[in-house]
């Protein structure tokens, strides 16, 4: 596949039915690498993910050409009135759809969810401190890196460093 950038593409909030597609997204090396995903996901588990969203869940998609190519989660604490303008922000891409704007275009999905319609004030997430990629698109959006989460995750036989970004309205 072309490098190209993809216009035509979709985001859609996520459905039930969409577990088997985000399995296939969460089993790519790059999304096992990036995320806190382990290898092997099972499709059952996306299945149940989806089904019991609660209404503080914002699951979005990125559909190109019939597929899903990509996923974003936008999660508003339930039971916490002292933090109802946060959210948290977790994403993954499909390989190979990589590098074409669909990180872009979800995350400006979510922003203006946020921003215009969830009134949040403050967005999190947290990256691998060697997620260059993915520090480049968080920052085009303004997060700024407020800490270093030294030993934060196991990966790949070794523990590795991340970031928590956060970025402030």
């Amino acid at each position: 596949m072309s490098q190209e950038k993809i216009d035509n593409f979709v985001i859609r909030r996520a459905e039930p039915d969409d577990f088997r597609e985000l399995q296939r997204i969460h089993e790519q090396p790059r999304a096992v690498w990036g995320t806190l995903q382990l290898p092997y996901p099972s499709a059952q588990t996306w299945r149940k993910r989806l089904e019991k969203q609660a209404g503080d869940h914002y699951a979005l998609v990125a559909c190109a050409r019939d597929l899903i190519v990509g996923s974003l989660g936008l999660v508003v604490p339930e039971r916490s009135p002292r933090r109802a303008h946060v959210g948290s922000i977790g994403m993954a891409v499909h390989d190979q759809w990589q590098g074409r704007g669909i990180g872009t275009a979800l995350l400006k999905a979510a922003v203006e969810l946020a921003d215009r319609w969830l009134n949040l004030r403050r967005l999190e997430l947290t990256a691998f401190v060697d997620n260059e990629a993915a520090l480049r698109l968080y920052k085009k959006f303004g997060f700024e890196i407020e800490g270093l989460l030294r030993r934060y995750a196991f990966r790949d036989g070794t523990f590795v460093d991340a970031y928590t970004l956060a970025r402030l309205r």
